[in-house]
């Protein structure tokens, strides 16, 4: 038998092999690695969406925390796994959108080392001002802040984080000057805002909306596109920046190579489990607002936001810390 009859063999075995390989899955439990610590918000939201999509696939789907470097860590264990379906990873904003951007030295590639699978949700955050702020709305404050230039400043959980970067976006919109106080995460500021040290703070729905709600913090707007049913009494930050548009998301992924059955399939099981109201408020619970669509919507609603941050980070000279 010639070597070229036999690579034709081989190459036809392959091709025979995948699809029935993606009719039979899953036969064993799914991994579902997720690049943040357990216990946080992302792992939650995991835990949550595991336990619905394995009713739908038929199988566990187990979390597997790989925490480390930013997401990093994780994100290349999901990208260096084999392409068989019974490793996903999901995603968010830090990991395949912002740190790609602030760290050229990712050691992966966002978009050509991983097969996108589904828009999970995305989480908006929620601008927080003193009691003792002149501000009682968003226009409020953004003609106080264009009055006072570089007299007003605002807390951020760090450089080239969400909120660091929502707020830059913000400035850029709105044509204000404020300056940056960074701490090791926004509930470190809360204190300082509190006590109106600090003067603004963008901070998630679910870490910033209890203090409102306990009278010590006033709410001016949400940053998703339009008004949010997390926080309905809230104006978008849009209705008045037109564009503006701040959320974290959350997706899943494959390894580059992912079979086009297995997606699919996995595409529609989390579709599936995203109608069910016991997952949606439990989404809500964390502040998240469930998504869903193709492959392809999530694909570009990735790339389009990578290019906003890019865009961010480089004109705003925005450095990681």
């Amino acid at each position: 038998m010639s070597s070229m009859f036999r690579r034709v063999l081989l190459l036809c075995g392959l091709s025979l092999a995948l699809p029935l390989a993606a009719q039979t899955w899953p036969s064993k439990p799914v991994r579902l690695i997720v690049p943040f610590p357990a216990g946080g918000a992302t792992d939650i939201l995991a835990r949550a969406l595991s336990q619905e999509l394995g009713r739908k696939l038929g199988q566990s789907v187990v979390v597997d925390n790989k925490p480390g470097a930013g997401g990093t860590i994780g994100a290349l264990a999901g990208a260096q796994a084999a392409p068989d379906g019974y490793t996903l990873l999901l995603t968010t904003s830090s990991t395949h959108s912002i740190g790609p951007a602030i760290n050229p030295k990712i050691p992966y590639n966002a978009e050509a080392d991983f097969t996108p699978i589904a828009y999970v949700a995305s989480s908006p955050q929620v601008i927080l001002v003193p009691l003792s702020s002149p501000a009682r709305t968003l226009k409020e404050f953004i003609d106080y802040a264009r009055q006072n230039p570089g007299r007003l400043n605002y807390a951020s959980s760090g450089n080239g984080t969400i909120s660091n970067l929502s707020t830059e976006i913000f400035k850029a919109q709105s044509g204000t000057f404020l300056v940056h106080i960074p701490y090791r995460g926004t509930g470190l500021s809360i204190a300082d805002l509190v006590s109106g040290k600090v003067d603004v703070l963008f901070d998630s729905v679910v870490s910033g909306m209890p203090h409102v709600r306990d009278g010590k913090l006033r709410a001016l707007a949400v940053t998703s596109p339009k008004r949010s049913a997390l926080v309905p009494e809230l104006p978008a930050v849009a209705e008045l920046l037109p564009g503006f548009e701040s959320v974290t998301w959350f997706g899943v992924y494959g390894p580059r190579g992912l079979p086009p059955e297995i997606v699919n399939r996995v595409n529609q099981a989390v579709n599936a489990a995203l109608t069910e109201a016991d997952l949606k408020d439990r989404f809500a619970r964390l502040g998240a607002e469930t998504a869903g669509g193709t492959p392809q919507q999530f694909a570009s609603v990735v790339r389009a936001e990578s290019a906003k941050w890019k865009k961010v980070i480089t004109e705003r000279k925005i450095t990681a810390d």
